[in-house]
């Protein structure tokens, strides 16, 4: 396993804490995204300065990951509206259809077009993604705020993994993630200023629980998943960003006692297994490889 899959496999073990922290609702869904990347900002920006890391971008790249930004912020907001407005799993597996949106995206907007293998791993995820929460589950869907909220994060989350990669084709991942951290900050600020959630005012509880959100779910997690989108194709990551919801459902089962039934169980295999066949490449033929006469 090269460094990119290392990184991608720590950054989703780490993002997969997140909907745990989320379903306690220890603070409101958009001011818990604004301190989520507060937090992270606050504690990266004294690095890249101090460590000269944070270098001189063009105006394109710099507007774009100011874009990024704002459009990962709220995506990141919308998904916890969804998930304490509903259910955290009808948001889960609405929220990660986004590889659909990646893989559709990519085919008319990317050079590097996505394989036959993609939309093969991608159906057999999607499948022990619904297998993961409940056929039931699945059926029972109710189309209200919360649902559209739920498919409209699918589809920002796709929009900031396509910029993003084009980004980061060019751009430092220390440079990207300082500038669109600063950005989904601003972004969520100005938002929970208008929705009017508090700022101040929460339990011991819930600012430990925004501290881990923001050093771990956000700045250990997407440096680590941000190096591994600059060095694997965006549809690839995103696939196996689904991952994490196998192991939010072990996670939840240890702390807050959620049980696993065997279909939970049957869905995770098969998910891993969707993930695992992004990443098969095909074979060099024979005549291919030492010529034909």
């Amino acid at each position: 396993m090269n460094k990119p899959k290392i990184a991608l496999a720590a950054g989703v073990f780490f993002i997969s804490i997140f909907p745990i922290l989320i379903k306690v609702s220890l603070t409101p869904p958009i001011v818990s995204a604004f301190y989520r990347m507060a937090i992270a900002t606050v504690v990266l920006l004294p690095y890249v300065f101090f460590s000269g890391k944070l270098k001189k971008s063009s105006k394109e790249l710099t507007l774009l990951s100011i874009l990024c930004g704002a459009i990962f912020g709220l995506d990141v907001g919308v998904w916890n509206f969804a998930i304490q407005a509903s259910t955290a799993t009808q948001a889960t597996l609405l929220t990660n259809l986004s590889p659909i949106w990646v893989g559709i995206g990519a085919f008319f907007f990317l050079k590097d077009k996505p394989k036959r293998n993609f939309w093969i791993g991608t159906t057999f995820a999607i499948l022990g993604m619904i297998m993961l929460v409940g056929f039931q589950t699945f059926l029972r869907l109710n189309f209200n705020l919360a649902f559209g909220f739920a498919i409209l994060s699918g589809m920002l989350y796709a929009v900031y993994m396509l910029v993003s990669k084009n980004i980061l084709s060019e751009m430092d991942v220390w440079n990207f993630m300082t500038i669109s951290l600063l950005s989904s900050t601003v972004t969520l600020a100005i938002l929970s200023f208008l929705l009017g959630e508090p700022f101040i005012g929460y339990s011991q509880l819930a600012w430990i629980s925004l501290l881990i959100q923001g050093l771990i779910c956000q700045l250990a997690a997407w440096l680590l998943i941000s190096y591994a989108t600059k060095h694997m194709r965006a549809t690839r990551v995103s696939v196996s960003l689904l991952g994490q919801a196998v192991l939010t459902t072990i996670l939840a089962s240890i702390f807050i006692k959620e049980a696993i039934s065997m279909q939970m169980v049957a869905g995770g295999l098969l998910l891993l297994f969707g993930i695992r066949i992004t990443f098969v490449q095909k074979q060099i033929g024979f005549k291919k490889q030492f010529g034909s006469k």
